[in-house]
């Protein structure tokens, strides 16, 4: 017999679609970087309240973390949101031109105003449901900010806000409707601060000591660590501030901001010393001091086989929207923009697994159509996908599992104008909504059958026997990145 309460509840999702996609609309035209999101938090709080929530602001002492709650006892299910924008990417939207706002401005590279949307989508629904049957249980939206440079879930985890939930679902904007499945790795990021002696550079260089030289030299030594470290670790670095504008000054002080990633928090800790080691080398070579400062650190993900079954599920018996021709038409001009290798694209969408990779070929025409408007089969893996998350530390305390749905054409990479453009186009919107549909669908099947959390929590047992290694140090403080906005 079908659940009427559960349809009603996932049609309360297109009843609010105005009050939830205006709210992706004007994130997106906010676009504010990690934990200045201020507007975008009070926005979500305004919201919550109006529908119904219980709003509680300043989690965990962050400004823009929040949490809007509904319902009593258990089940818990925990919808994550994030709401940061990318610096530089400012963008026309719906544009097959690269057109700034704002010179120099922000933009949501990767769809975070529609992340947020679709899982405000999801707790709104879940709500409906629990108003109408009168169940036990509660629904939890959690307005996590700065995943992009400052990881506020990992804070949290800190401080074990998640170990409240007995479940936590989410979900990311991409190119391909499909349950993820698999890891990513570990992340830290740590800002390297040299301070040196200022001086006129030609009449007294001696009397110089170049905090600029330390920085060189210290990325020229982590260049060459990258041959002699394991090859499923990642270093990426930004100089953020290369002591001024005058080179007739030796620079007194500069500043280089480093990640350094691997499969597990531990292993990325071991590869931080050696970086450690290499600027104590630069500084003893140029005669500066450094300092290092952390910035933020995210764990590797868990996956949850009994959860992502479960939103598979919901995601066939709701199904896939079929972009129109003028969907169409612009996800091919968009495409245009890209250099598009169609055996990457393939193999991104498959996890590399032969057997999808040829229904994904098939499906996509060879990976030629400009938009994926079919859901990908489900495969269970343990992947480990070249990308970081602060969802993998809420993965450490209780079952998590997350979606992806077509936003934005195929082909399209992360952290783009194009994806910037995208954020608020028909494509995007529908995006918002199915995914919506599909983690309410989930979160309601939870309550309703305990037997499913059963399952999710025994493998999530399994899965984190060795226990949660925190990257976030314990006297730590979620701060803004040293970025203009």
């Amino acid at each position: 017999m079908a659940n009427i309460h559960k349809s009603a509840a996932l049609a309360a999702v297109d009843a609010h679609a105005p009050t939830i996609l205006s709210v992706s609309d004007q994130i997106w035209e906010f676009a504010e970087l990690s934990l200045l999101e201020r507007k975008s938090a009070a926005l979500y709080a305004d919201t919550l309240r109006r529908l119904g929530f219980e709003v509680e602001e300043g989690l965990g002492g962050i400004e823009t973390a929040f949490s809007g709650s509904f319902g009593k006892g258990k089940p818990v299910i925990g919808f994550l949101a994030e709401f940061d924008a990318l610096s530089g990417l400012s963008q026309e939207g719906c544009s097959a031109e690269r057109r700034p706002l704002v010179e120099g401005g922000h933009g949501h590279g990767c769809g975070h105003n529609l992340l947020g949307a679709g899982a405000l989508a999801a707790a709104v629904a879940v709500k409906r449901y629990l108003e109408d049957t009168g169940k036990p249980g509660t629904v939890i939206f959690y307005g996590c900010p700065g995943e992009e440079g400052v990881a506020s879930k990992a804070f949290l985890a800190r401080d074990g806000v998640w170990r409240k939930l007995d479940a936590a679902l989410t979900w990311h904007p991409g190119t391909a409707n499909q349950v993820a499945s698999g890891s990513c790795i570990a992340s830290l990021q740590y800002e390297y601060r040299f301070t040196g002696t200022a001086s006129h550079a030609a009449a007294a260089p001696h009397m110089g000591r170049s905090a600029l030289d330390a920085v060189e030299l210290m990325n020229l030594g982590v260049q060459f660590l990258r041959e002699h470290m394991p090859s499923t670790a990642r270093i990426h670095y930004s100089i953020t501030d290369a002591g001024g504008d005058s080179p007739n000054v030796v620079q007194p002080g500069a500043t280089v901001l480093y990640m350094i990633r691997d499969h597990k928090v531990s292993e990325a800790i071991r590869l931080k010393e050696r970086v450690d080691r290499i600027a104590q080398g630069a500084a003893l070579m140029t005669d500066t001091r450094y300092a290092s400062q952390f910035v933020d650190g995210t764990a590797e993900t868990i996956p949850n086989e009994p959860l992502e079954k479960l939103l598979y599920k919901n995601f066939s018996e709701i199904g896939v929207p079929q972009a129109t021709e003028e969907e169409l038409e612009f996800a091919q001009k968009l495409r245009g923009t890209m250099d598009i290798n169609p055996a990457a694209i393939i193999d991104e969408m498959s996890g590399g697994d032969d057997a999808l990779e040829d229904i994904i070929r098939e499906k996509s025409d060879g990976a030629s159509r400009a938009y994926n408007d079919f859901l990908i089969p489900y495969k269970f893996s343990k992947r480990v996908h070249m990308g970081s998350t602060d969802v993998g530390d809420v993965s450490f305390q209780t079952p998590t599992a997350q979606i992806r749905c077509a936003a934005v054409p195929s082909g399209t990479p992360g952290h783009s104008w194009q994806e910037v453009s995208c954020g608020v186009s028909s494509m995007a919107h529908k995006a918002v909504l199915l995914a919506g549909k599909v983690l309410a669908g989930a979160g309601i099947d939870l309550i309703d059958e305990p037997g499913l959390l059963d399952d999710a929590r025994a493998a999530f047992a399994g899965a984190t026997r060795d226990g949660y290694h925190c990257p976030i140090p314990a006297d730590a403080q979620a701060r803004p990145q040293n970025l203009k906005g």
